[in-house]
């Protein structure tokens, strides 16, 4: 590496600055007050990030029956939106208003509004008065979040039950606003299982794009994934959009959530987000979207009394964290990862689309590293076509 000639600096550019671009990052969990968005909203857009996966929150919205308040998700989306910012929209969870079980969760997480028919209607009408409030603001909305996983969607996940709520939400939204698009699936596992059963049912009728999750430190499984899920739609005779909506590995050790189990620390987690978004976008997804902003409380399993008392450590920003009022105190700082976003941010600033190379890689010996090079198997290779503004200094 020491005989490479340094050619110059990337000229960072801020949200605003940036038209098209496959990078994304999350700032859910707001309709449970996890963190102050005001101290992140102009961090994230120096990043030079484009699309922003925001959460709704039905139980925060409509506190009584059939009264909507959006000003707390207004100041989300034009908050986004004034710094460049292109915020998407995952409809969830349920509201303890209708359903008995959402009483019993934290922010209902994971209650479905489906066990009666008032519970149901309810849902429709507030899905049907966010996509009016949102027309021309939010163009994307995703239909519910990991309806697989049995503290997502409780208390039993069925692919076909999810199927028929995501026609009848997907229809609504379109009722409402004809030139939204709707994304259904955000499904983390590494399957095609629940794909192809609510393909086979109907869920391609509504279906603009396809999300899913990767926490899995394999980077190749990821790419597989996008890949294999835009192959399947097509067999069912659809072509979508394939997008990562929710990925990202914790900087620190003992927290909780996704892989907590296993060990790391801020330098390890740079280098997770770095070859998963590479490779993701590689894959040809529209967007991948790292999870998350800034680190929070996280137990999707809370108890409605609260307070969680558990934190994940997956943002690009830190901050202390009181585990006895669960909640970040202090000022948010920069991890390493931040910065390592930041330099994809204004490297795949653009259109990027895959693109083959032709290139054959033949491992021999190497007198520089006094033995061989890699294994062929060992390397995931691919190429980029870009039509940006990348710059440099």
């Amino acid at each position: 590496m020491e005989r490479l000639k340094k050619l110059g600096t990337l000229r960072f550019v801020s949200s605003i600055e940036v038209s098209e671009s496959p990078m994304g990052l999350g700032m859910e969990k707001l309709d449970r007050d996890a963190f102050d968005p005001e101290k992140v909203y102009d961090k994230v857009a120096s990043l030079g990030v484009k699309w922003i996966r925001i959460q709704s929150g039905w139980q925060k919205t409509e506190k009584k029956e059939g009264v909507y308040d959006f000003s707390w998700l207004d100041s989300q989306v034009d908050n986004l939106i004034s710094r460049g910012l292109k915020p998407w929209l995952c409809l969830c969870y349920g509201n303890s208003l209708y359903d008995d079980l959402a009483k019993e969760y934290y922010g209902a997480v994971g209650c479905p509004p489906i066990r009666t028919k008032k519970a149901y209607d309810a849902w429709l009408r507030y899905v049907g008065e966010t996509a009016r409030h949102f027309k021309g603001r939010i163009e994307y909305y995703e239909i519910w979040n990991e309806p697989e996983g049995g503290w997502t969607w409780r208390p039993h996940p069925n692919p076909l039950e999810y199927t028929e709520f995501a026609v009848k939400t997907g229809k609504v939204i379109k009722e409402n606003d004809e030139s939204a698009k709707v994304l259904t699936g955000s499904h983390y596992e590494d399957s095609l299982s629940a794909f192809n059963e609510e393909f086979a049912s109907g869920i391609l009728e509504v279906t603009d794009g396809v999300t899913y999750h990767s926490y899995n430190y394999d980077e190749s499984t990821s790419m597989q994934k996008a890949k294999a899920i835009k192959a399947l739609a097509e067999s069912y005779g659809k072509d979508i959009d394939v997008i990562q909506g929710e990925m990202g590995s914790q900087s620190k050790s003992g927290g909780n959530g996704a892989l907590n189990w296993v060990r790391t620390n801020p330098d390890m987690q740079t280098k997770y987000l770095l070859r998963h978004i590479v490779g993701e976008i590689m894959s040809g997804v529209l967007f991948t979207s790292v999870f998350s902003a800034v680190d929070m409380a996280e137990n999707l399993d809370a108890k409605a009394d609260g307070p969680i008392t558990t934190c994940g450590y997956f943002g690009l920003l830190g901050a202390e964290f009181d585990s006895k009022t669960g909640t970040l105190v202090g000022d948010y700082y920069e991890k390493p990862s931040y910065y390592a976003f930041r330099n994809l941010c204004a490297l795949f600033n653009g259109k990027i689309t895959p693109a083959y190379i032709p290139s054959i890689f033949t491992p021999g010996r190497s007198i520089r590293i006094d033995g061989f090079d890699t294994p062929t198997k060992e390397i995931i290779s691919g190429g980029l076509s870009a039509t940006g503004i990348l710059q440099i200094l």
